[in-house]
Order: structure tokens, then sequence, then C-alpha cells
């Protein structure tokens, strides 16, 4: 039953009511599996709930999360106000967008890339410069520089790219940041960044602290398997963070995160085992999808991405049809997160169905 008789008349930011919301993986039914979300398949570490177990949740939470801030400042080899936490990674993009840009500024990013950077863009009222990938899903660097002027105040770069799983070499980076003005941050966004191990790949450890204008981003929810507790961290420079800060939802990262994070850090070995295994199994998948006759690329993330294009909906219910539910992107491809064993014949079966059909592009 409606409270009200009548639909609200507030006035409302054109450009919000055109936005269409950010949409979830969908949930799959219990004979399906959900291949939609890019979540760690494995079962939560007895070491992570013992330490969400330990949280006080009656008090509000340490807002800064110096401790935590203070580890992964040890990680990286930087200060701890060179570091910044937020609730996964996208909240200090959001911060971080809000920081820099307004109506009349411009921000570009690669299209597909993550779905978020649009409505972040529109919401902070700055205008969206997306540059179409290239015929083999990566960024187009060299569109993405010459679409620069002097409204653009961030470029986004995703690597490994989702959903196209691609990756920024380390020259291509290098190249793009000697030809950016120094005055436009540079967010480069590694949310899979712990999944791919090609040593061509662009890595932001290696970066660090050589450009004034990058910031670096990291997440603890998909190879780390906190996605349910949003909570991820940026590294770059104090003063862009200091101003990010100012733009932050206070003590949105909550207690239980913190401790989950410093428990992640504390296990860090037996982690990214887990991460080898869903690589390994990621490129056996890769490497049948080939031989199936597939032009899929090379993944770099924990899914892998299949080019349907203007057949992307039939191949989607081809898929449905298998138990397989995976993220559809309409008139592109469909991405497919890497997740149980289980999963890897019943998808490769679908797959198979759909190139007979004679789907793939």
């Amino acid at each position: 039953m409606n409270l009200y008789e009548h639909e609200s008349t507030v006035v409302i930011r054109p450009e919000i009511l055109s936005l269409p919301a950010y949409k979830q993986g969908r949930p799959a039914p219990a004979d399906a599996f959900k291949l939609s979300s890019n979540e760690n398949p494995f079962p939560t570490p007895a070491w992570v709930t013992e330490a969400i177990v330990e949280a006080n949740v009656g008090r509000y939470p340490e807002s800064t999360s110096r401790v935590l801030r203070d580890a992964l400042a040890r990680e990286w080899g930087c200060d701890t106000d060179e570091v910044i936490v937020g609730a996964g990674s996208v909240s200090i993009l959001y911060q971080l967008i809000q920081a820099v840009a307004g109506p009349g500024d411009n921000v570009i990013f690669a299209w597909r890339a993550f779905e978020a950077y649009p409505w972040i863009s529109t919401v902070a009222g700055a205008d969206c410069i997306r540059i179409p990938n290239t015929p083999d899903h990566r960024h187009d660097l060299e569109s993405m520089i010459a679409a620069v002027t002097p409204r653009t105040r961030a470029i986004l770069l995703c690597t490994p790219n989702n959903p196209t799983g691609t990756g920024i070499t380390s020259d291509e980076f290098h190249d793009l940041m000697s030809r950016v003005p120094e005055t436009v941050l540079v967010i480069l966004d590694e949310a899979y960044a712990e999944f791919s191990h090609d040593p061509d790949v662009v890595c932001g450890k290696n970066v660090k602290g050589q450009y004034s204008n990058l910031v670096i981003l990291r997440t603890f929810s998909k190879a780390f398997g906190l996605a349910g507790l949003r909570i991820g961290y940026g590294i770059g420079p104090w003063n862009i963070f200091q101003a990010a800060t100012s733009t932050a939802i206070p003590m949105v990262v909550t207690e239980q995160a913190q401790h989950a994070a410093l428990a992640v850090l504390a296990h860090k070995d037996e982690a990214m085992a887990l991460v080898k295994e869903i690589c390994d199994r990621r490129d056996a998948v890769w490497t049948r999808l080939i031989d199936q006759g597939w032009t899929t690329p090379k993944p770099h993330g924990n899914f892998v991405w299949l080019p349907t294009a203007e057949d992307t909906d039939n191949a989607a219910e081809i898929l449905e049809e298998g138990g397989i539910i995976a993220r559809v992107f309409p008139g592109d491809g469909i991405r497919v997160t890497i997740a149980e064993p289980e999963s890897v014949e019943p998808f490769l079966a679908a797959t198979a169905r759909i190139i007979a059909a004679d789907m793939r592009h």
C-alpha cells in the first residue's frame, strides 16, 4: 500500500533522473551457479571470522582506519598519510572524483570498463568522456590521451579491465603518464591486480611514488573474499587524500571490516594460495575456450570475457539454460566469474553450444 497519493514534485537534477542506477550481479537459483559478481568462491577463512568477532560493534569505528593504514604503509613501503581506506575501492573513487571534478569538467575513461565510472562522474556534475575499447578489448590509450582538454580533471585506468580482463602494460602506462598534464588526476584502478601475474602488465607497487598526480586503488573484496564487508584502499599523495577525506561520509568503514583486513594482511601467504588456485582454474578455462574457437582476450582478472556483440542476449539465455548466471552487457558481451570447480564443466558445455549456434565474435 502506497503511503502517498501523488508522486513527489520535488525538483531532481535531470542528469540524475536519466542516469541508470548501478545494478548488482544477478542472484542464482539453487540449481545454478552465480558467476555474475566476481566474488571469491571460497568459504570465509577462520582467521577472518575470528577477527570479525573481536570487533566491538557497540562503538563507532576508528574513523581514520589508522592501524590498518599503518599496516598497509608497511606493506607498500610508504608513509601512513599516503594511504586512504574506504568502504570498498569504489567509495574512494567516488571521493576522489567528488574532490577534483564538478560542473563544466570532464572525466575520461575506457568503455567498456567498470560500470560505476559513468554514474560517479555524473553525480559529481562532470561530463563523461567514454573512449571505446580497441577491437581486441583493450584501453585505447592514444585516444584517451588525445581526448584530454583543459576541462579534464581525471583519467580512469582499469587494469585488469572489468569486464574484458585485459591489462595495460608498464610501457603503455609510463607513456601515458609522460604525456598527461600533471594537473590531471590519473587513477590506476587495480581491483583485480592480485590475479595478474604477467610481468608486462603495470603493477601499482612498481610505480608508487613516481607521479604526483597518480592514485592507485586496491580492494579486499575480490582476491581476499571480503566483498560483504566493503573495504578497499588507495596509495597516493597525502594532499589528494586529504581532499578526498573531506568528501567522505564519516565512519563508513566498519570496525569489523578493519579487523578482517588486518587479518588478511597477517595471513597473506594463505590468502594468495587461494588466489593462485583461482588463477590456475581461470587459465585452464581460457585455454579450453580458445580450443572451442573463441577469440576471448587473455584474462588477467578472476573472470573471462565472451565477446558476443549483438548475440549477447541469446548467448546469455544459453548460459542460463545451462545453469550459469553471468554478467550480461547487452550488445557487447558477457563476463563470467571463475568460481567453484563444479561450475567449470557446465559453463564450458554452454559455451560450446554458443559456438555451435555461431554467436561468438
